[in-house]
């Protein structure tokens, strides 16, 4: 696959260097400056973008108590159960538009990237006003073809999350998206919050990024490290995870978002992995060239005179490894010394003929 070369802002998504989002979503609170310390938070652990979303009640859903806009599919230990409706969750969960600018211009101050998630094409108009660098695909979304073509249009990069998408779903998305637009990194996720750790099926990532011939990233929203950094080793070139303060203030999804300090600590692994991953091709590390010395060769272990025959009783392979290569021991056998040698001399094939 012939990568294409995709920024998010000043920022590169390539190989070799996972590409680390930090998800504010509701964690807000409904707080301007909380919302400031969440980007400010990103920055210090090191992530390379933070991402909002970009919606309002209105633009998501009806108000409405019919049946059908009630969160019935929600388990009775759900923490958004109480909300009832769809509508009041995501009246709860909108970060207001009139802070985005504000925060945009925050981030840029502070240097980290900062993007969004629009849930429909108003949130997409508004989002190019204030020179959005890139765009995500929410997982519910996925289906929504009127948004697609037009984040499409913009020409910006997309990453769309496939967390609710059958296959024939991805192939429709895409389909939509290519007319326009080949800027496109493809999310394994697992739409539950928290998701359970053992339904990752991160070998998954390696089946997309074949099948669909794009790069591959993963949204994690599980509630360890772990996911993230098994999905780095499998290819993944973007890591997304939502992100709150340390403060453990309750907030609309902290029951499922990482504490900063843990996510320093994921930022940290996930670069030390990157690191450790290297190159595709056999390479011997230089701190491991610094040690040839500890490997073998072939030394004289006894007084040999000239005119001897070389034997097993007075030449060895020992450490160090300066001398003569093992693979000529069994040559050496026999041959005459053709001058003196002694214990602890290095070896040529010219001393012996």
């Amino acid at each position: 696959m012939q990568r294409i070369m995709i920024k998010i802002g000043k920022k590169k998504i390539r190989e070799g260097r996972t590409f680390i989002v930090a998800e504010m979503s509701a964690n807000h609170n409904g707080s301007f400056s909380r919302a400031k310390k969440i980007i400010l938070a990103a920055k210090n652990c090191g992530a390379d973008a933070v991402k909002l979303q970009t919606f309002t009640p209105e633009t998501i859903t009806l108000k409405s108590k019919n049946k059908d806009f009630i969160m019935s599919h929600l388990s009775k230990k759900s923490k958004w159960r109480k909300f009832n409706t769809f509508f009041n969750i995501y009246k709860k969960a909108t970060t207001p538009w009139n802070w985005h600018k504000k925060l945009f211009l925050f981030a840029k101050k502070i240097g980290i990237e900062i993007f969004s998630s629009p849930f429909d094409e108003s949130a997409v108009d508004f989002l190019e006003t204030i020179n959005c660098p890139a765009y995500k695909i929410a997982s519910p979304e996925i289906t929504h073809i009127p948004l697609l073509e037009k984040v499409a249009k913009t020409k910006k990069p997309i990453i769309i999350s496939t967390g609710l998408a059958e296959e024939k779903d991805i192939l429709l998305a895409l389909k939509t998206v290519r007319k326009f637009n080949q800027k496109i990194i493809l999310l394994k996720c697992n739409t539950a919050y928290p998701s359970p750790i053992d339904e990752g099926n991160l070998l998954n990532l390696k089946y997309l990024k074949n099948k669909f011939k794009v790069d591959v990233g993963y949204s994690d929203h599980t509630t360890s490290s772990v996911s993230s950094i098994v999905a780095v080793t499998l290819g993944s070139v973007l890591i997304e995870k939502h992100i709150n303060l340390n403060d453990n203030k309750k907030t609309l999804d902290s029951f499922f978002s990482t504490p900063e300090k843990n996510f320093k600590n994921l930022v940290t692994d996930i670069r030390s992995v990157n690191k450790v991953k290297g190159k595709k091709k056999y390479i011997l590390s230089k701190s491991s060239k610094q040690n040839f010395k500890g490997r073998r060769s072939i030394y004289v272990s006894k007084k040999i005179l000239k005119g001897d025959k070389a034997t097993r009783e007075n030449i060895k392979v020992v450490r160090p490894g300066k001398s003569l290569h093992p693979k000529f021991f069994k040559t050496l056998m026999g041959k005459k010394a053709k001058k003196n040698l002694f214990p602890g001399d290095r070896i040529k094939l010219s001393n012996f003929q």
